[in-house]
């Protein structure tokens, strides 16, 4: 019986470990092919009017923050860039923290922009969909307050917000439930207003059928490939572009040792076979 020659694991767990971690550090920016659903995200926020007020939910938690946050990150980027009012709210509880991450990162490279006057904060509200009901009905019924305790009364970018009928669209990150089903379900179906936003990847096939003719929901980001093509589409790579660099390198080095080991195993084979005779 003839020896089968093995490559050690260990070397393979370096070249993955390799082909994961330098992507990670030296953005390679590999060519990025978006999607129609991502655009519609995209197209939705280009098509705003400079001092709308929108809503950007954070329905997630640090378990899907590596797909969900760098695609807030973009979108909130986008929206501030375009003098777009952002209006911060939350229907996970974890949801807050990950949106004060952005807004501290947001502080150095838009020191221009003025919290109460261009984004504000008004935290989690327990409650899904009774919640999000609630909201567009009476705003200040369901927070009276920001996430610091002001009274909204006193933030500029409040004035003028009494319900659904006074924002431009909603945007939800949803890792799950409540999240963005309960926005579409109740601000599309009951109010009338875009929603658009995105999730995990895992979770995408579930809410895709929303992107339909009655547009229940304008366009999808779908998981770190979504947020990587939002990043494109506004010219500012960010974590998802770097860390679909690192995906891809590693899915391609698996493919290569897939076809190594076929090769042996076919070149195995045939010296059996020959020894046989």
């Amino acid at each position: 019986m003839s020896a089968h020659k093995q490559i050690d694991r260990r070397w393979i767990f370096l070249l993955i470990f390799i082909c994961v971690a330098l992507p990670l550090i030296f953005v390679i920016g590999l060519p990025i092919e978006t999607t129609e659903n991502s655009r519609l995200v995209y197209d939705l926020v280009q098509n705003t009017p400079p001092g709308s007020k929108v809503i950007l939910s954070f329905d997630y938690d640090p378990g899907s923050k590596p797909e969900l946050h760098p695609m807030a990150t973009a979108v909130m980027k986008n929206c501030l860039e375009r003098n777009v009012k952002v209006i911060i709210t939350a229907l996970w509880p974890m949801g807050v923290q990950m949106a004060e991450e952005i807004h501290e990162e947001l502080k150095t490279e838009y020191p221009q922009m003025e919290y109460g006057v261009d984004y504000v904060n008004l935290g989690f509200k327990a409650g899904g969909m009774v919640t999000v009901q609630a909201m567009g009905k009476s705003f200040r019924t369901i927070f009276p307050t920001d996430l610091n305790g002001t009274s909204i009364n006193e933030l500029p970018i409040m004035n003028g917000v009494k319900n659904f009928d006074n924002i431009a669209f909603v945007c939800s990150f949803s890792a799950g439930d409540p999240g963005i089903k309960q926005w579409v379900q109740i601000t599309h179906d009951t109010f009338g207003k875009p929603v658009t936003g995105g999730v995990t990847g895992v979770s995408a096939p579930a809410v895709l059928p929303y992107v339909n003719e009655q547009q229940q929901l304008t366009g999808l980001l779908a998981g770190l490939k979504g947020a990587a093509e939002y990043e494109f589409m506004v010219k500012k790579p960010g974590t998802a572009t770097s860390g679909m660099d690192a995906q891809s390198i590693a899915h391609l080095l698996i493919i290569i040792f897939i076809a190594i080991g076929n090769i042996n195993y076919w070149r195995n084979k045939k010296k059996e076979a020959k020894g046989g005779e």
